[in-house]
C-alpha cells in the first residue's frame, strides 16, 4: 500500500515538473518579444507556474496599471477584459483587450478603440503613462510627481 501511494506521488510530481519545464520553454518569447503571437484567454505563453487543469495562465501584463498620481487605474484581467476607474468613478471604461508582443489594443464596450505599448513596468496609452502598481517604476514616478 505504501509503495502505491509513493508511486502516485512520484507520478504527480513528475507531471508538475514536466508542466513547469514546458511553461518556461513556451514563455521564452514572452513579454520582451515583439513577435506576432497574440496573448489570449485560450493560449498564453508565459513563464509563470503551471495552473490547475482547465484554468488559463495569464499573460505577463495582467494586473493593475496606474498613473503616477493614481487618478486613472486600469485593471487588465486574465480573461482579456479591462476595467478602468478614473478618480472616484469606478468602471468608467470597460471593454476587451488583446496583447501582441509589447503592444496592447483596446476596444471598449461602446466600440471606441485605442492602443498602447509596454516597456517593462511602464505602459504608454492614449497620451498617458501608466505604471504596474507597486513596481519600482511606479514608486519612482510617484516620488517624482
Amino acid at each position: 500500500m505504501a509503495n502505491s501511494r509513493l508511486g502516485g506521488l512520484f507520478s504527480a510530481t513528475c507531471g508538475v515538473l514536466l508542466l513547469v519545464g514546458c511553461s518556461a520553454e513556451a514563455g521564452s518569447g514572452g513579454a520582451a518579444s515583439d513577435d506576432a503571437t497574440p496573448y489570449s484567454a485560450t493560449a498564453a505563453p508565459t513563464a509563470t507556474p503551471p495552473v490547475a487543469a482547465g484554468e488559463v495562465s495569464p499573460h505577463p501584463y495582467v494586473g493593475m496599471w496606474v498613473t503616477a498620481d493614481g487618478h486613472i487605474r486600469q485593471m487588465l484581467l486574465p480573461d482579456g477584459r479591462y476595467d478602468e476607474a478614473r478618480g472616484g468613478r469606478e468602471s468608467a471604461y470597460t471593454g476587451s483587450y488583446q496583447v501582441v508582443g509589447t503592444r496592447i489594443e483596446y476596444v471598449d464596450d461602446t466600440g471606441f478603440s485605442a492602443d498602447g505599448t509596454f516597456d517593462g513596468d511602464v505602459l504608454h496609452h492614449a497620451g498617458y503613462v501608466f505604471y504596474r502598481e507597486g513596481s519600482d517604476a511606479h514608486r519612482q514616478a510617484s516620488e517624482d510627481g
